[in-house]
């Protein structure tokens, strides 16, 4: 062994440095206080402590009617003044009202108010004045919380919307309004407020049920273990009862067919053709005519054919795929630790997840606040130009656009670090994504190296070495590095241009022409088979540097060339394979999800008494047959490697050795069996 792709390695560990660096520098600039808290016009976050908005939690809008959608108040800035308030307005006011009525009605204005500007309390200042420099607002609605944020209280009564059980309102403006003019304002806020109570109860059930949930899952583990344990004798039972079963249904077919064939026989109309009759949407006038059940009866029985012709041609070959498959089980059973690796795999990219994330939202709150300033007149030439607020009323601005205000617009910054921050977003996921394959390598050439060690040992299981695993992952970290770097790199490239594809794909949506749409497609479609190649590469790139310790492309040039010397063993294993395994995880899901559905829906009478009472009985369902899915995917994973790593050793085998004393094969004996003397005699000079 010697090191492998030196080069590759050593930029590897330049850029992981470079990375923890951009973290440090996000980590600096960053300030997620931006994310969680929302900011007022005066870029003061609400709700912060040790300020004066410390018990102010929640953004008021001046005017909700200005901002088009929740979204755009939410992560863009609505062009309105926005203050931070303790509590959202409960009732119907207008400004005009108030101030008219402030002298033998002071608790009204006293409650107005609060929604005013901090320090406002001048009720004698003329309306159109307090509307023009907007210190209080024209309006306040009967509004509700969300996403601390003041929306409309809507509600529903008799089918009608209305807010506060009213379906109009004074707009403060001289102006009655309905109140589904509010709608475009905060468009579905209704749905997402229920769904709030729905999360509530669902959080409720998830508390009373997770006990059961761990439960169910440790039953799927359990049931997946012994699936791959059982494969060794049940591996061919299986194939052959479902190739069989598929026969049989098509034989069935094919009677069935002459059985309509003949029946329709003297009916008037049957013998028409379907030219004769043209198109009909109505498919039940094609079943009857003769030639729709011939057409049928024909197709079925090449289908017929052709599996027949296959199962005989390549009987040896699926028998070798079979054998490979019990093989593969009883190497696990010797190894059972490799299980157990993908935990490990899931930790590594449970923290590159972590770290892409938390990268990604201090890059995204790096920047200063910055101030635009806002008019009422729309031919203001200073509008949305950005101003500075301590300085902003000394300025000509506020003579030239009376009413010009200088508030917060957004987070960003005219410096070197800021202009450059999207360069930086596009790097956190370049890297993000050569991490996580780098993750997925390892994992795949450490089991590769600990099942190959099983084929390769002379006398199986006295030659497997001690720590087969630890081993395997001590060389490829100590070897391979650069290797496996290489391979994830390559795979990264592809994958951040399929990210980038999309990206343009949803920003161009609606104003693309048909032209743009097509090549976009058919980017898309070649990035995506040129990413499901590169892996099918990889992969068994990286089980020949498990095995031999060459260079990447060494070993994925020869493992690409053994693997076309072999195409039709490789078709075969993999459907085979493909089948079984897929066969494995809808009985682990399908199995426990019906213990599950039984047990949640007290239907067991012994466990009647300790199933909890929920709310929704799916959600502890959905996430006990979803999890049981992904368990049985990853021991399955584990499992589809060692075939993978015993096909490709198996390979390598016949071609390096003939079977005699000085070249021994080193497969197991039921695949001698099926190879055959005449395979396993010397080879002649």
């Amino acid at each position: 062994r010697h090191c492998t792709d030196v080069v590759c390695c050593v930029i590897f560990i330049v850029v992981i440095l470079g990375y923890i660096a951009l973290g440090i520098v996000a980590w600096v600039h960053g300030d997620p206080r931006k994310v969680i808290y929302p900011t007022d016009s005066y870029g003061q976050f609400c709700g912060q402590k040790d300020t004066l908005n410390e018990n102010k939690t929640i953004l008021f809008y001046f005017n909700i009617l200005k901002c088009a959608s929740p979204v755009v108040l939410i992560n863009l800035q609505c062009p309105t003044t926005q203050l931070c308030v303790s509590k959202c307005p409960d009732r119907f006011a207008t400004y005009i009202d108030v101030q008219a009525s402030y002298r033998y009605k002071p608790d009204q204005w006293n409650y107005f108010r609060q929604f005013c500007k901090p320090g406002f309390n001048n009720p004698r200042k003329s309306v159109a004045q307090v509307l023009r420099d907007e210190d209080c607002p024209s309006m306040i609605i009967p509004s509700r919380p969300f996403l601390k944020r003041c929306f409309p209280d809507f509600s529903t009564k008799n089918g009608v919307l209305t807010v506060a059980n009213q379906t109009t309102f004074k707009d403060g403006r001289g102006k009655t309004r309905n109140v589904t003019d509010l709608r475009e304002a905060a468009n579905g806020i209704n749905n997402v407020l229920d769904a709030r109570s729905v999360g509530m109860k669902i959080f409720e059930d998830y508390a009373i049920s997770w006990y059961w949930i761990l439960i169910g899952l440790f039953i799927a583990m359990i049931v997946s273990l012994l699936f791959l344990v059982l494969l060794r004798f049940t591996a061919g039972v299986l194939f052959w009862i479902f190739i069989f079963g598929v026969i049989g249904i098509i034989g069935y077919g094919i009677w069935h067919c002459y059985w309509e064939y003949d029946h329709l026989k003297g009916i008037p109309g049957s013998d028409l053709t379907v030219y004769d009759i043209g198109f009909q949407t109505d498919f039940r006038v094609y079943l009857q005519l003769r030639q729709t059940w011939l057409a049928f009866m024909i197709i079925l029985c090449v289908v017929e054919v052709i599996i027949i012709l296959m199962l005989i041609f390549l009987r040896n070959r699926i028998r070798i795929a079979i054998a490979l498959l019990k093989e593969g089980s009883r190497a696990i059973g010797y190894i059972m630790s490799t299980l157990f690796y993908p935990i490990v795999t899931f930790i590594l990219i449970a923290i590159c997840i972590s770290y892409w994330a938390v990268t990604a939202v201090f890059l995204a709150t790096s920047g200063e606040p910055v101030y635009k300033v806002m008019a009422n007149q729309t031919l203001c030439k200073y509008a949305n130009l950005t101003c500075d607020p301590e300085t902003f009323n000394t300025t000509n601005v506020t003579k030239l656009c009376p009413g010009a205000q200088c508030t917060f617009a957004f987070y960003g910054g005219e410096s070197l670090y800021h202009k450059y921050i999207f360069i930086f977003q596009l790097a956190n996921a370049f890297v993000f994504l050569w991490l996580v394959n780098f993750a997925i390598a390892l994992g795949q050439c450490t089991l590769a190296g600990a099942f190959a060690s099983y084929y390769w040992a002379s006398r199986k299981p006295a030659d497997i070495p001690l720590w087969p695993l630890f081993s395997s992952f001590g060389r490829a970290i100590r070897y391979h590095t650069g290797s496996l770097a290489f391979g994830a790199l390559i795979l990264a490239i592809v994958q951040l241009i399929r990210v980038i594809l999309e990206y343009l794909d949803h920003k161009l949506k609606g104003t693309q022409n048909s032209f743009t749409r097509f090549l976009l497609c058919c980017l898309k479609c070649c990035f995506w088979c040129l990413e499901k190649f590169l892996k099918f590469i990889n992969r068994n790139a990286y089980i020949m540097i498990a095995i031999y310790g060459k260079n990447f492309c060494t070993s994925a040039k020869e493992a690409f060339f053994l693997l076309m010397r072999n195409v039709v063993r490789v078709a075969v294993l993999d459907k085979v394979t493909d089948f079984l395994l897929f066969l494995g995880k809808i009985l682990v899901a399908g199995g426990v999800g019906v213990l599950a559905f039984f047990f949640f829906t007290q239907r067991i009478p012994i466990f009647a008494q300790e199933a909890p009472t929920l709310n929704y009985y799916w959600v502890p369902l959905l996430t006990v047959i979803i999890g049981s899915y992904l368990v049985a995917h990853g021991f399955f994973s584990v499992y589809a490697m060692c075939v993978d790593t015993l096909f490709l050793c198996f390979c390598e085998d016949l071609e390096r050795n003939d079977g005699s004393t000085a070249k021994p094969y080193f497969m197991s004996a039921s695949l001698h069996r099926i190879l055959g003397k005449k395979e396993l005699s010397p080879k002649k000079a």
